[in-house]
């Protein structure tokens, strides 16, 4: 199934009195390039969920956002330092007695001072808590895998339909092509007899080295070529694996191919035709950019 790289899934899970939500977002990457947001708390799951997400998506740059919200904490307890709570009280009663201060030394107060009322959250079950977590991922994977696909096939009928288009000027080109020589062979001996003038040649060695040089301004390999990279198109286009690379490739030899024959033609007609190959290829290359 051909996907595109740009997606969104989001996926929400509740357990425990709390709710765990996965949020997915990519665009187009040559690689696959993830970024995880996500507490520290849950930071031991980090690898799992990068395995996870690697395993269902080849290329793209990959944001994944992971919240957490917490209704009923019943693992968090508090804890009294008490040796610290004593030794601010001490300092306070000093205070008081030294300057004969004469507000009193409070609860609100000593509570106030630094770490001497702490809270201690209990291990978390890492397994316990993946089972729930790997279920809000996979379900924010599934939205973006059906976003993709869908994505996918519209850019896959677009391509279908501007390589149709191009196959028809390059059947035109096909045709033309003998003019191509022609028009060749025609401007070469105009400027041979204007450089030659009234100088005598060998007549047999001349039309030689005419003929060698009209062959070098055929265009019918690059027409196969760029008929067969097409096909190709359109054969990589029906591969159930992830094709983006493998295009991008074809793409640049039918260009290859588009900018040869144009650098080898004088009709302007033909030229006319290549330049809008070229702007089809162009736009081909700007979706295939696009497809994982």
């Amino acid at each position: 199934m051909i996907r595109s790289m740009t997606g969104y899934g989001r996926g929400t899970v509740e357990m425990d009195g709390r709710s765990y939500t996965v949020e997915i977002k990519s665009v187009n990457h040559r690689y696959c390039d993830l970024n995880i947001k996500m507490p520290k708390s849950l930071l031991p799951l980090e690898d799992r969920i990068r395995k996870t997400v690697q395993s269902r998506l080849n290329r793209g740059k990959i944001d994944i956002f992971l919240t957490q919200n917490l209704f009923d904490k019943k693992d968090v307890s508090a804890f009294l330092n008490k040796s610290l709570a004593d030794s601010y009280f001490d300092c306070l009663t000093q205070l008081k007695e030294r300057y004969s201060l004469r507000d009193e030394v409070s609860l609100s107060l000593i509570s106030k001072f630094p770490d001497v009322i702490t809270t201690k959250q209990e291990d978390e079950d890492v397994e316990e808590l993946w089972e729930g977590i790997a279920k809000a991922l996979n379900d924010s994977l599934d939205m973006m895998a059906q976003m993709r696909e869908r994505e996918g096939l519209k850019l896959k009928e677009d391509i279908i339909l501007k390589c149709a288009g191009i196959k028809e000027n390059v059947l035109i080109i096909e045709e033309k092509s003998s003019d191509i020589v022609n028009e060749y062979l025609n401007r070469l001996k105009l400027r041979l007899n204007d450089l030659l003038k009234d100088y005598k040649v060998d007549e047999n060695r001349l039309a030689m080295e005419v003929a060698i040089l009209a062959d070098k301004a055929t265009v019918d390999e690059e027409i196969v070529r760029l008929k067969s990279h097409l096909v190709q198109v359109n054969e990589t286009l029906e591969l159930d694996e992830p094709v983006g690379r493998k295009l991008d490739f074809i793409i640049q030899e039918m260009n290859r191919e588009t900018n040869t024959i144009a650098s080898k033609a004088s009709n302007l007609d033909v030229i006319n035709i290549m330049l809008s190959i070229k702007n089809e290829i162009e736009k081909i290359r700007e979706q295939v950019q696009n497809l994982e």
